[in-house]
């Protein structure tokens, strides 16, 4: 996988994106528009409060629109419970006990039913939270293209296949972001995410005691609140500078050897990703682009042809 920054942000001009996302996925800003005009204000006053009470959680929903895009498309999927007739994503390895903000989308799209019924997805609604919680974190904003639909199943096993983990190699991390049609500049400018958010203790335990390519003071100051047994739960937060402030210092702490996560550092470690790394970290305002970009490119993943569809009423149920 907090304060937040309220400084103000750019807003990215990428109508070019924009124009083929609409085209190729039938997406498009100004989607509800006229059905439900009141729906972005709505998105960013909740997710205001949210970070009001809580800062890290605009780094949990904005893992929650990762982890639901990579699993069939960004199609609310991580949302459901599991039901009878299926085991859904919330406990897949990558999600058990480490997925969180649920009930920040439940109470949007309470507020959001109440002002428009039945027309907003879940899917939707999640794609707008992540983007306002990394702008009210200090990051950039973009319009996001709407007119997802939410599906009415989700899958444990996909969800466990399609999510890279924590000691994934470069490698690994570059096959698994090109099976979403993702390059790997997008991959390295989304792992940017982890400028805000924490990690459990248990994710990044064998870096930190038995990896090499890992700052000495960095590890010993993990080290105090991640034992080398228990603990698995311990927090730390994955960019050690600006914990919750959305920017460009996860790359300035890779190239210092201080990236938490095996993942994180394999970007920046005698491979293919060191030159764009080192860019990152010493222009912001690139990291910034690359970044909205490749959340465009991500939220137009949709759900193969076939699947089945609706507007949930409930995002935690089919209706």
């Amino acid at each position: 996988m907090a304060a937040f920054a309220t400084r103000s942000a750019p807003f990215l001009g990428l109508a070019a994106v924009l124009c083929v996302l609409a085209g190729a996925q039938q997406l498009s800003p100004s989607f509800y528009s006229r059905s439900c005009p009141n729906l972005a204000s709505i998105v960013r006053s909740e997710m205001t409060s949210a970070l009001q009470r809580e800062r890290r959680m605009g780094a949990s929903i904005l893992r929650l629109f990762f982890h639901d895009c990579f699993v069939n498309g960004c199609d609310g999927s991580i949302l459901l419970d599991d039901t009878s007739t299926f085991t859904g994503e919330k406990n897949a390895g990558p999600n058990a006990n480490s997925a969180r903000g649920f009930e920040v989308i439940d109470a949007i799209k309470t507020r959001v039913e109440a002002a428009c019924r039945a027309t907003v997805s879940c899917a939707d609604i999640l794609a707008l939270a992540a983007r306002d919680g990394v702008n009210l974190l200090g990051g950039p904003t973009w319009s996001v293209p709407l007119g997802r639909k939410d599906s009415r199943t989700a899958s444990q096993s996909a969800a466990n296949a399609n999510l890279p983990g924590p000691g994934s190699s470069l490698a690994t991390l570059i096959t698994m972001f090109g099976n979403k049609n993702l390059s790997p500049r997008d991959m390295t400018a989304l792992s940017g995410a982890h400028t805000i958010g924490r990690s459990q203790c248990q994710f990044f335990r064998n870096r930190i005691y038995n990896e090499r390519n890992m700052n000495a003071s960095f590890a010993a100051l993990r080290q105090r609140t991640c034992p080398r047994s228990g603990g698995d739960s311990n927090l730390a937060p994955l960019d050690v500078q600006t914990a919750d402030g959305f920017d460009n210092a996860y790359y300035r702490n890779l190239v210092g050897q201080r990236g938490l996560l095996h993942s994180d550092q394999e970007l920046f470690n005698g491979g293919s990703q060191d030159a764009l790394v080192r860019q990152y970290s010493n222009s912001p305002s690139q990291f910034s682009a690359d970044f909205v970009t490749a959340m465009l490119k991500m939220g137009g993943l949709l759900p193969s042809s076939g699947t089945q569809t609706e507007v949930r009423l409930n995002c935690r149920k089919p209706n």
